[in-house]
This record gives C-alpha cells, structure tokens and sequence, in this order.
C-alpha cells in the first residue's frame, strides 16, 4: 500500500448521497493509508460516523493535508475546482461536462448512457476503478458511538418504552414541500400497526419535519410518538439498530437505519423514484414498489399534490414488514 492519503469530495445531494459515498471512501482505503472527505457542513456528523473516512472537511475549509489523489463523486464547478486548485497529481471526476477538463481521470456515470438498474453505490464506484482500487463489500457502514446509545436509552426511558418498537421516517428531502406533504396514509398505517402488534411507534424526522411527524402523532393517537427533531443522525442511529423495523420513505435515514443492521423497509412511492438504483444495503431489507399511476413528468423535487404518499399502499407495506420479519428471525 502507497503511504500516501486521499480526497474524497463529496460534497453535494443529501445525507444519503454522503453515506453512499463512504463506499468510495473504502475502496480507496485498498491503495491509499488514510482517506479523508469534503462535505457539506450539514453532512459533516454523519461523514465522522463512516469508518473509512478519517477526517471530514466542510466545504470551504483550507485542505490540512497534501494528497495523492482525489476522487469527486458529486461534480460542480466549485468541487471540481478544488482538487485542482489544490494540485492534487490524480483528480477522478465526471466524464462529458464542461468542467471535466479539471480531471486528469473521466468516468462517464452508467446513468447517463441508459443504465436505469445498477446502485449507486456501483456507480460511485467506478470512480474508485478509475484508479484501481475497488471494494468488494458495497455495504454502507454507519459506526453508532456509546453516547448516542446512552442518549437514546435515557430517550426511550421518558417514553417509558423498555420493549420492543418501530420506528416510521416518513419524510424525504424535499424541505420546500413538506407544507404540503400528505400524512393520511401514514395515519393509516401506524393505526393499524398499532392494533395488529400493539408496540410503541416512533414517528422521526429532522426539526424541519415536526409538523408532519406530529401531524401523524396526533391522527393516530396512543402509542404513536413523533421524535421529530429529538435526536442527531447518530441518535436516530442507535433508535434504529434496536428498533424490531423501520419503515422509511426513500431517504438519507432509511439508508442509514439499513446500514446499522436494522430490518428496513424502503417505501418508493413515484414511478420516477428508481427502487434498483436507490435501494437500501443492509443485511435485512426490503423495498416497497410504486404502485400508484403517477402521471407522466411527476418527479420527487415537481410533483404538485403526492397523490402516491396521500394514497400509500398499506398492505404491500405490511407485506414487505412481515416478510422481512420473518426472514430475520429465521436466520
């Protein structure tokens, strides 16, 4: 192994975006002694949860180090920019736009040539490949600390929850549409999870996703408690790996609540949302299909109403929970 560090720059998209990337992260762990990340300042608690990731820097922040080689996973002008500012010899980024000139390796996204059915985390990875280091596991890793567990059982002890519960996210990163989110069929399906195993639910969410997660509190009543804003990422972490499941929109927390080894449910309502490409990783998952006839053109960031979330499928909800339950306590 070259004693020699890397840049990760992956500084862009949501907290998943980030986690997914960790992936990259690892595999330049197979040539390089020491990797380090330059993210949003939003992300930089959950990039210091990944492992193969020593340090991460926010954006903007002057490079404590001198490095062998970059990798930029999310490409802007700005992040593309900084590793040539920075005269870093190997600088991996994205193919076929104009700021590609930056880098001295192109990779050309699978996406963009027609491929709808890869993950992500194969796709990022490429990037790795471009300069011969790989990673055979694509499994995000997210390291829960013993204070975040401390924290959430004093947490659980206010809710006097000592037993068995689940956990609901249901937001995703749509900060300017949560005014109009539908929460109904969230209502829906926490009553009946509620009378079916009569175990607590926490409903979660950012600050930003209290109205809604307490809008689902209230509909369904006992039992059903939001969190919404209760917690940091690591935090809702430890709530997640002693959860019995999570059920999660596609989010950055439904990535992270797989990557802790929780049983996870991942809800794709849109037709647009891509469930192969966007799946969680996790050693107990399973994923909800769009069911509902989204109209042509509706997308997560431009969809007037969410007909699909107002209208959520509860019983493959349900179906996938159950599978997933069982196919975890057999193993």
């Amino acid at each position: 192994m070259d004693s020699e560090r890397a840049l990760l720059v992956a500084a862009g998209g949501g907290i998943g975006d980030t986690l997914l990337a960790g992936v990259v992260a690892r595999a330049l762990r197979t040539r390089y002694d020491a990797v380090d990340a330059v993210v949003l300042p939003a992300h930089a608690d959950l990039a210091a949860h990944i492992p193969a990731i020593e340090r991460a820097i926010v954006l903007g922040a002057a490079l404590p180090e001198r490095y062998s080689a970059a990798v930029v996973t999310w490409a802007t002008l700005r992040t593309a920019l900084l590793p040539w500012l920075a005269r870093i010899p190997v600088r991996v980024g994205q193919a076929r736009r104009l700021y590609s000139v930056l880098f001295t390796e192109r990779v050309v996204v699978r996406s963009e040539i027609g491929d709808r059915t890869s993950h992500w985390t194969q796709i990022l990875l490429d990037y790795a490949r471009a300069i011969g280091c790989d990673a055979a596991d694509a499994t995000p890793v997210f390291a829960v600390r013993d204070d975040e567990r401390r924290a959430v059982d004093a947490l659980l002890r206010v809710h006097d929850a000592g037993g068995p519960y689940y956990l609901l996210h249901p937001t995703r990163g749509l900060s300017a549409q949560r005014a109009r989110w539908p929460v109904a069929g969230f209502v829906a399906l926490a009553l009946r999870l509620r009378a079916r195993d009569g175990i607590p639910l926490f409903v979660t969410g950012a600050p930003e996703d209290a109205p809604v997660a307490h809008a689902i509190a209230e509909g369904a009543g006992a039992g059903v408690i939001s969190l919404a804003g209760a917690t940091s990422i690591g935090g809702f972490a430890a709530l997640a790996e002693r959860a019995r499941a999570v059920i999660a929109m596609d989010s950055g927390p439904m990535h992270v609540a797989a990557a802790v080894g929780a049983p996870t449910v991942g809800i794709f309502a849109l037709q647009s949302d891509e469930p192969d490409r966007w799946a969680p990783i996790g050693p107990h998952v399973a994923v909800v299909r769009p069911t509902y006839p989204c109209p042509p053109g509706h997308r997560k960031e431009t969809c007037p109403d969410f007909a699909c979330v107002r209208e959520l499928n509860e019983a493959a909800i349900l179906a996938a929970l159950d599978g997933l339950l069982v196919a975890t306590a057999e193993r």
